[in-house]
């Protein structure tokens, strides 16, 4: 018999959900502000679930499920990215209404972001300035920071498929930036012109970097929109800042190859 107790509200958490948004002023445009905030970390929690089964799928060999639920992490930046759709629905003295409001508060200190950052394979431990020793959230992106990246998982994938990756490659110390590699270009060029299931995966993995840029563009713009050159909240240089990061994808060797394919 099924559990009568359990309902679409108690399932779903709706109480605490529902609840879970505290204004700080009475201006009418700060509840879209922060539910839009509050949905973006609710994907990127999503993102960070798929990007450690997308992992697992590759160090496995497992091609045809790696390249669903790297579809399925690609769809999911393309639905983050619609959602500035709605953000900009707000002008700019509307958001200046409760800006003050948020004191500190900056999406700079978003801990997923900077953790999901870390899985697809950026290195900089600056990026943990901005969490207390010993927090959850520091402790989660110093371990991401330190454990293999999707791509590293990508170069295992290849190797094992008979793709001739270089043995620095596969044992690189994980813990340092992606560098391109022209015998690693050599092998992805290898498994392009193969046509076949590795090529399709090196498509996927190409299209999740460019949803990630395509994601701070959209994001670097909607700044620009609403505050112009103004120094972000908690003290960021806001768009500068932004706009410095948008020509850095994060798999520079799959990007290398296109004028060789």
């Amino acid at each position: 018999m099924p559990d009568r107790s359990l309902t679409y509200s108690s399932y779903l958490a709706l109480d605490e959900l529902l609840g879970a948004q505290h204004t700080s002023s009475d201006e009418h445009d700060e509840l879209l502000f922060i539910i839009i905030h509050q949905v973006y970390e609710l994907w990127f929690k999503q993102l960070l679930h798929e990007a450690a089964r997308l992992q697992d799928r590759l160090e496995a060999g497992d091609a045809p499920h790696a390249v669903h639920t790297a579809r399925r992490m690609l769809t999911i930046l393309k639905t983050v990215v619609a959602q500035i759709d709605v953000l900009e629905t707000m002008n700019p003295s509307q958001f200046l209404s409760f800006r003050g409001h948020l004191e500190a508060a900056s999406g700079f200190q978003s801990a997923q972001f900077r953790e999901l950052e870390a899985v697809l394979g950026r290195r900089d431990p600056a990026m943990l300035r901005a969490y207390p020793e010993a927090s959850p959230a520091r402790t989660r992106i110093d371990a991401a920071l330190k454990r293999a990246s999707l791509y590293d998982s990508l170069l295992r994938y290849l190797a094992s498929h008979g793709y001739p990756v270089p043995a620095r490659a596969l044992e690189r110390d994980v813990t340092q930036p992606l560098e391109p590699d022209p015998e690693v270009q050599r092998a992805i060029l290898a498994a392009y012109r193969d046509d076949g299931d590795a090529a399709q995966m090196c498509e996927r993995m190409v299209d999740l970097d460019e949803g990630l840029m395509e994601w701070r563009y959209r994001h670097v713009q909607m700044v620009k929109r609403t505050i112009g050159d103004r120094t972000g909240t908690g003290g960021s240089s806001g768009a500068r800042y932004l706009a410095s990061t948008l020509l850095s994808p994060a798999f520079p060797d799959l990007w290398a190859v296109r004028t060789e394919l």
